[in-house]
């Protein structure tokens, strides 16, 4: 090798190594540009009525604007009291079912080898530990806070300046790419583009219909708390395989207080709304939306929580999602497709 490839090589190690240090920030970027592809969706949807894209673009911010100060006064005030009622249920939820397992061991002798299930007082004598090192690094907790603000105030800002003006920041993405490519390279922006406002689309509609399906059939159930639980049940499910079995979580604490023949009405009713997702949902409603594998899913969620966090495991499907269009295109399509004319 040449001096010139030398340098070639050391400067691509150097760009990997820099890349993976600031991968945090390369993820809130990422989170800004799906932002940015949703409310550029909208705006290309009122340009169609002849609109100017500024003039749509501060029609869109004030949209969202009014209607999350509507959301706010509507909706969350209920929510965070049906909430803390629903935290406070936890000590009477854990003390029923500890004493249900004990009647369950006493009654049935093939599990007397079961330990004794702790009470609730032993049970926060145990994780004592725990909470004395939260309190002892509140300063911590407090300074994460403040990071997690600045982080959302630099997320909208970098989604504003995206949607104001798309074509420069993507002209100076594909300024990274060799001069014989960045056509080929613009072409797989605009297709992941559009599957990732497909995929936005999609599980916003996901979301909507398990939130109502599930709000619905927890008010004829009569159980407590339906708000929280239909929220909860939307918004989790925009997490797939995690979210779901999470969302169910809650009602069946709130049976068990209650009446825990519900418990089965419950577990049914979820299973049926999951079921028509998957079968009726998703083939119809979403069948622009990009298809992955339940596998592939699981493996992608695996992977991005792993090396981004909290924050990568609620980006995994979007990252999946793109990173199948560059794969497909780029190594299947360009690379190992005319491989034989290559050779």
């Amino acid at each position: 090798m040449n001096l010139g490839k030398w340098l070639g090589l050391s400067s691509f190690i150097i760009s990997c190594y820099i890349l993976w240090e600031i991968r945090q920030v390369l993820l809130l970027v990422f989170t800004a540009v799906v932002f940015a592809t949703a409310l550029n969706r909208l705006v290309k949807w009122l340009k169609k009525f002849k609109i100017r894209r500024n003039f749509a673009i501060v029609i869109i911010v004030i949209g969202i604007i009014f209607l999350s100060i509507l959301f706010g006064w509507l909706v969350v005030p209920p929510f965070l009291d049906q909430f803390q009622k629903l935290l406070a249920l936890f000590p009477n939820v854990w003390e029923r079912l500890r004493t249900n397992l004990i009647l369950l061991s006493e009654t049935q002798s093939r599990f007397d080898w079961l330990p004794p299930p702790p009470s609730l007082n032993d049970l926060l004598t145990r994780l004592q530990p725990l909470l004395t090192d939260i309190f002892a690094n509140f300063f911590t907790v407090f300074s994460n806070s403040l990071l997690i603000i600045l982080q959302l105030i630099f997320i909208y800002f970098l989604t504003i300046t995206m949607v104001m003006a798309p074509k420069k920041y993507r002209y100076l993405f594909l300024k990274l790419f060799p001069s014989f490519y960045r056509k080929r390279g613009e072409e797989i922006l605009t297709l992941s583009e559009v599957a990732l406002g497909n995929w936005l689309t999609g599980v916003t509609i996901n979301c909507l219909f398990i939130g109502t399906l599930s709000g619905l059939g927890l008010l004829v159930l009569q159980v407590k708390l339906v708000l929280v639980h239909a929220l909860l049940a939307g918004l989790l499910n925009f997490i797939p395989n995690v979210g779901p079995a999470t969302s169910v979580v809650f009602p069946l604490m709130v049976a068990l207080l209650d009446e825990p023949w519900k418990i089965w009405a419950i577990l049914i009713w979820y299973f049926i709304i999951q079921n028509i997702e998957s079968y009726w949902l998703t083939p119809t409603v979403m069948a622009k939306q990009v298809s992955l594998l339940p596998a592939v899913t699981l493996m992608a969620q695996i992977f991005f929580a792993r090396t981004f966090g909290i924050l990568g495991l609620l980006l995994a499907l979007p990252l999946a999602v793109v990173a199948k269009t560059w794969i497909e295109e780029v190594l299947f399509k360009d690379i190992l497709d005319p491989w034989d004319s290559i050779v």
